[in-house]
């Protein structure tokens, strides 16, 4: 049996590589439709039928700004351990983490499991045959809901989680990291950090209350992208949450919002020591929620500032015209809550200080004065042109949707992105960019540059 489902899934992989020569940038209109199981759980569907293959996201608002500042590293921990072993139920037997693995390999599917800032995630792709599909829905069930914890291997993974932050914590980019989000995050949740000291803390106990606490189908949000119906997706989320409790009303309700991040009060500069070949710098400040209408404008406008690449002003300034650094960004990182802004390079040491100055007054110069005419042109041809790539697989356009899902977008989001960003003026890229950016209140972290006048 097992051979026969090895020989299906081959085949259909094979005819789904074949597939995807063939797919069209019209992704984006395809529709997205939205409605609530009578489980409560929420549902976002594209259907996506050139490939004989279904790619879901089922997300729980149980992501790292949910753990107790103590335990940071929790939800994490949780989503590592998720693969680890199910437990015995219903006449079926227990698996323990090499078991799993081969039945997911029997079935020629996977189940990620993943914990970001706002959402725990797991991510199930399978092509449709009904003889595969049933199956791999059937045994993601299991280990969405019933997860075993061992104690040993959690002991294993904790050991070699705390090995890997204290290798980590060796190169300056970590340290700069670090110190950069604890500047700017403050005591917000997105600052908390994984340490060997929070990994201590937790107990597979913790990882069983955590899943009791979060993890209910009525709580659920899934993204479903592939050749299914709306029927079939219907009944393909009632099967991945079949195993997970009902919830009551109480539990069903949405936990509590988290406090606002608070902009900074005045700028701040973080020198700190480090024996390095190149100083790490970084440059910014709180930003903005997803959902902020600002997004597109402040997307176009750090396309130019920075996030453009070679094209960008901060490479033409700081790499081409002075030779600083051989690389230098910046970017956003918003979320259900305010990310940070971030303009970040590497230079010698005895060049930071020139790096440093250049770069903020390049991010001064362009908050005063906006984009010309001509860089806006270029960052829309760029944008709006490279959009095809944002989905131009079910995968990446599963990613959308989530996008679409965990932000409250409108269903219509993808299919007027490009009429959007085209819109855009370079008043409403200024205007968004001042709204946003306080260049005299950043916080500056430098590690590993020689003191001024020091040899």
């Amino acid at each position: 049996m097992v051979k026969i489902i090895k020989k299906i899934a081959c085949s259909a992989l094979l005819t789904g590589a074949a597939g995807i020569f063939y797919m069209q940038s019209a992704f984006a209109l395809l529709p997205i439709e939205h409605w609530t199981q009578p489980s409560g759980a929420e549902v976002w569907l594209v259907r996506s039928p050139a490939i004989p293959m279904v790619d879901v996201q089922v997300d729980f608002d149980a992501g790292s700004r949910r753990d107790p500042a103590a335990q940071a590293g929790l939800a994490s921990a949780a989503a590592l351990m998720s693969a680890k072993g199910v437990q015995a139920e219903g006449g079926m037997p227990a698996l323990d983490e090499n078991q799993l693995g081969e039945a997911w390999a029997d079935l020629g599917a996977s189940l990620d499991a993943g914990a970001g800032r706002d959402a725990l995630s797991f991510s199930l792709r399978s092509l449709t045959k009904p003889e595969l599909l049933d199956r791999a829905v059937q045994l993601a069930a299991r280990q969405i809901a019933q997860p075993s914890y061992p104690q040993a291997v959690w002991q294993r993974e904790r050991a070699r989680w705390q090995a890997a932050i204290a290798e980590a914590d060796t190169k300056p980019g970590t340290v700069a990291g670090k110190a950069f989000a604890k500047a700017v995050y403050g005591s917000h949740p997105y600052g908390q950090q994984t340490t060997a000291q929070t990994l201590n803390a937790i107990e597979t106990a913790d990882l069983r209350a955590w899943h009791t606490r979060y993890l209910q189908r009525c709580r659920a949000r899934v993204a479903v992208v592939g050749a299914v119906s709306r029927a079939q997706a219907q009944g393909l989320v009632d099967g991945l949450l079949a195993r997970l409790p009902a919830g009551d009303a109480q539990r069903c309700a949405a936990p509590p919002a988290l406090p606002p991040l608070q902009p900074l009060s005045k700028a701040q500069e973080l020198d700190i020591p480090f024996q390095s070949a190149q100083a790490h710098v970084l440059i910014g400040q709180p930003g903005f929620v997803r959902s902020d209408p600002d997004f597109l404008a402040l997307l176009v406008g750090d396309h130019i500032l920075g996030g453009g690449g070679f094209a960008s002003l901060l490479t033409e300034e700081v790499r081409e015209k002075r030779g600083l650094s051989y690389s230098v960004f910046s970017e956003f990182t918003p979320g259900l809550s305010a990310g940070a802004f971030v303009a970040g390079l590497q230079t010698r040491p005895d060049q930071a200080a020139e790096a440093i100055q250049v770069t903020r007054a390049v991010i001064a110069d362009f908050v005063k004065n906006g984009p010309t005419e001509a860089q806006l042109r270029a960052a829309k041809d760029n944008l709006i042109g490279g959009f095809a790539l944002r989905i131009d697989s079910n995968r990446k356009l599963l990613g959308n949707v989530v996008n679409i899902a965990r932000n409250g977008l409108p269903l219509d989001y993808l299919e007027h992105w490009t009429d959007r960003v085209e819109a855009l003026t370079v008043a409403d890229v200024k205007a968004a960019m001042q709204r946003k950016l306080q260049p005299d209140r950043m916080v500056t972290v430098v590690v590993g540059a020689k003191p001024a006048g020091k040899p």
